[in-house]
């Protein structure tokens, strides 16, 4: 598989897993892979942009919505997530 057949599928992966999770009524994912090619850790997954917004986060502290966010991909983290960077927004 080709490196732009992987980052398609790990991006489908990510967004199914995040709206499964938390409903979003918004969500953009983008790839940031390229950016860090021949980086060791580009091995093991990928590195993201999640900029997310769920009714899940109402109440939150900022720290809290990231926690949630963490929680709903860590079967992710290692396999098809290196590095995730979050901008989880209220609705």
């Amino acid at each position: 598989m080709n490196s732009a057949a992987d980052s398609a599928d790990r991006v489908a992966r990510l967004t199914a897993t995040l709206e499964a999770a938390l409903q979003p009524v918004n969500l953009a994912i983008r790839d940031d892979s390229a950016a860090h090619a021949g980086h060791a850790g580009a091995r093991e997954g990928g590195h993201f942009h999640v900029q997310i917004a769920s009714k899940q986060f109402v109440g939150l502290a900022p720290l809290a919505r990231h926690r949630l966010v963490y929680d709903a991909v860590a079967s992710l983290m290692g396999r098809d997530i290196h590095a995730l960077s979050i901008d989880a927004r209220l609705p």
